[in-house]
């Protein structure tokens, strides 16, 4: 009865650690994901505030370049908090940091590319790598459901 207990709670286990494993590596929305890395807080506090994180785990897809906290750490004392306080700006500012479409690292060609708040954002791609209006991309292609997060270094401003 004993061996016979032990294989059961062995295979209900071993199914759940199945099941757990495959739930964890299918990725989430790019809200999700960004949510998840932890090193987007003040982009999600952002996004949250500027009421577009239903927008953004919605169907897509969408490519997002997202600046990291420390990216948002080089904006001059006190502009986070003006932002948050300027929905309409903010929202002008997330926006020119997203791109319709699922567009990876392998398909980025140099040139002007639209946001969706309708301005371009400069991209520039070489052997040393890819930049966005002067923005570094330090991680290409992290995967979303809904889309892909191309991480930037500095927070890029519309024009």
């Amino acid at each position: 009865m004993f061996a016979k207990s032990l294989k059961v709670t062995l295979s209900t286990l071993a199914f759940g650690l199945v099941s757990s494993s495959a739930i964890a590596a299918a990725p989430g929305t790019v809200v999700d994901v960004a949510v998840a890395n932890g090193n987007f807080k003040t982009l999600v506090a952002a996004v949250k505030a500027a009421g577009l994180a239903e927008t953004l785990s919605g169907k897509g897809p969408f490519t997002v370049f997202a600046p990291t906290d420390a990216a948002f750490a080089k904006l001059p004392a006190g502009t986070v908090d003006a932002l948050l306080k300027d929905i309409p700006k903010l929202k002008a500012i997330l926006t020119y940091h997203v791109v319709a479409g699922n567009v990876m690292a392998k398909d980025v060609k140099t040139g002007m590319v639209k946001t969706v708040n309708g301005a371009s954002l400069d991209v520039k791609a070489s052997a040393a790598g890819v930049t966005v209006d002067g923005a570094k991309v330090t991680a290409a292609d992290v995967k979303a459901s809904n889309g892909v997060i191309h991480v930037i270094d500095t927070v890029v401003l519309p024009k």
